[in-house]
């Protein structure tokens, strides 16, 4: 069995591997990077960080869990036309390290103007004139998070049925009626159940 070591090694190339296949510009100078996708509903989303090697910065979200843009990475991916229309897609500048904080206030600033829900917590840089923003989470109460969730919830369940699954009857015995026809309450229940995922938890 491999060690830690050569586990983390194997997983950082294959981040590497799938990062340069996507942008082979990328190399471990000092940058900004920019990650930005659109939702099914026309939602814009983005997420400006700056690193001091952009290769590994980029791998360690890949492999991480720490950040939401680390998690909505491996929900989401990268773009692809086909495959992942709403996936994430990448640009970056290579900046001297003197001015990423500038380069990437800018950067945040531009795309919260031009309408992007940002997943950044702070406006930027690593020193003076850092700011918290919204991150785009709701900042509402326990109550109106959990009401989210489960409009998520329903949003991905239908997705789950709209492009991979079919819902039916259940074929037990009990279903059926004299003369086979099947009970009100299975008619009931599968209309509660489209109508619930037509909704969409609403």
């Amino acid at each position: 069995m491999p060690t830690n070591w050569k586990q983390l090694y194997a997983k950082k190339k294959q981040a590497e591997a799938k990062l340069l296949k996507i942008e082979p510009r990328l190399t471990n100078d000092s940058g900004i990077y920019v990650l930005t996708r659109d939702d099914e509903s026309g939602l814009k989303f983005a997420y400006v960080g700056q690193a001091k090697h952009l290769l590994d910065r980029l791998v360690s979200h890949l492999l991480g869990y720490s950040q939401r843009i680390d998690i909505s990475l491996k929900k989401r991916g990268f773009y692809d036309e086909k495959e992942r229309p709403y996936g994430w897609r990448l640009d970056f500048i290579f900046t001297l390290e003197s001015e990423l904080d500038e380069y990437e206030q800018r950067y945040i600033g531009g795309y919260a103007k031009g309408g992007y829900q940002l997943y950044n917590r702070t406006s930027g840089s690593q020193g003076q004139g850092k700011v918290g923003i919204n991150d785009g989470q709701s900042t509402k109460g326990y109550r109106d998070g959990l009401k989210q969730g489960y409009k998520n919830a329903i949003k991905d369940v239908k997705e789950f049925f709209d492009k991979y699954l079919t819902f039916e009857y259940k074929n037990t015995p009990d279903k059926y009626k004299k003369g086979w026809e099947i009970k009100e309450i299975y008619k009931r229940k599968y209309n509660e159940f489209k109508d619930l995922l037509e909704s969409g938890g609403e």
